[in-house]
């Protein structure tokens, strides 16, 4: 039975493979990127170069190819450096993989080459300022005309917003359903389309997030992905995959804090004795990593079931995200308190990962909508 529950050798090198990445070139700098909102895009392109920017992006498109498990592995391993900059690559994975899993070969060899090198970077508009939890409704429009759709409306919450080279779009193309959803892939520069100012965010500060605005912008019909109607299936796709990956971030940050947790708990002596002495501490640390175990079996479950298609994945995907993020937040926490008010200073790294896996509970689907879709699905059994 152990086997099943193993890495393989392929994913034990390639999870060592994103650690050495991490150790040398983001866990050095991602304070400093988080103090000075400054978007590390000479980094993210490295890990381009690794294959990180095409995880899941088929071998015949330029991509690695790989399963859902081994995106969590990378996903999970930069997370521990920077769970920003982990994730924003992890949303370019799932742009680049819409744009290969359900374009035609026409979009798929414009696009692709480019995306797979991060020569030009991706970003995924589904929410909307008026339509976050409830996607289905979204207002954003595309109206067709002969050769092209002119667009109106706005995105909210865009990571990469007004950076970005591509925008993989969900507009409305029908009926108010979501079969009237469409998914048009927009080109930054093309007139009529324009970014808010950048948000100022808790966390989350070395990518940036911006609204994205289209007036009247003219967009081919060459550029829709798949056919008319068929964006919201694809978007909900799109997020089974982006689920593991936020749930995979928040792993690698909780586990990050809970290894200094444990550092800090052998050097800080309080009342004569190390803290890591009092049986407190230690059963801090024993719920910590427990919990945290128990989080990564899950996602990887889940994330063997995306992989294989399984008729549950997007259950499984849901718990996974619901209790890998609630888990990872709560871990960083409890590590905080480990360091007391140390903790609590930009001096050590654990309020940085307290403010950055905050919103993991929030974005690919709140936490609250996850359980709603674990509810519904056990209910239809």
């Amino acid at each position: 039975m152990t086997d099943q529950f193993a890495l393989t050798d392929d994913q034990l090198a390639i999870q060592e493979m994103a650690r050495r990445f991490t150790a040398d070139a983001i866990t050095p700098f991602a304070a400093q990127w988080d103090e000075e909102h400054s978007f590390p895009l000479d980094t993210i392109k490295a890990a381009a170069e690794l294959g990180f920017a095409s995880i899941y992006v088929s071998e015949e498109s330029g991509g690695i190819g790989l399963g859902r498990l081994d995106a969590a592995l990378i996903m999970e391993a930069m997370a521990y450096g920077c769970p920003t900059t982990s994730a924003f690559i992890s949303i370019h994975n799932m742009a680049s993989w819409m744009i290969d899993r359900f374009g035609g070969d026409e979009i798929k060899g414009r696009y692709l080459p480019e995306l797979v090198t991060m020569d030009k970077i991706a970003s995924y508009c589904l929410t909307e300022p008026g339509s976050g939890s409830d996607a289905a409704a979204l207002r954003t429009t595309a109206r067709l005309e002969g050769d092209h759709y002119v667009v109106n409306g706005t995105k909210q919450f865009i990571s990469g917003g007004g950076v970005s080279d591509i925008y993989v779009t969900m507009v409305r193309t029908g009926d108010a359903s979501p079969k009237g959803i469409s998914c048009l892939v927009i080109d930054k520069g093309t007139p009529g389309l324009s970014f808010g100012a950048p948000e100022r965010k808790l966390g989350w500060n070395a990518s940036p997030t911006a609204q994205v605005i289209f007036e009247n912008v003219k967009v081919p019909v060459a550029n829709r992905v798949g056919a008319e109607g068929d964006g919201f299936r694809f978007a909900m796709a799109g997020l089974d995959g982006g689920r593991l990956n936020i749930g995979a971030c928040s792993l690698g940050g909780a586990q990050r804090c809970l290894d200094e947790a444990i550092k800090y708990a052998k050097d800080r002596s309080q009342f004569g004795q190390p803290i890591a002495d009092f049986q407190n501490t230690q059963f801090q640390l024993a719920d910590m990593a427990t919990e945290l175990e128990a989080a990564r079996a899950l996602l990887y479950l889940a994330a063997a079931k995306v992989t294989s298609n399984a008729p549950d994945k997007t259950r499984f995907s849901a718990m996974a995200k619901r209790f890998a993020t609630d888990t990872g937040s709560s871990v960083v926490d409890r590590a905080l308190q480990v360091f007391g008010g140390y903790g609590y200073l930009k001096d050590y790294p654990i309020e940085r990962f307290w403010r950055d896996l905050r919103v993991h509970r929030i974005l690919e689907g709140t936490n609250e909508v996850m359980k709603l879709i674990i509810g519904r699905d056990l209910l239809r059994q």
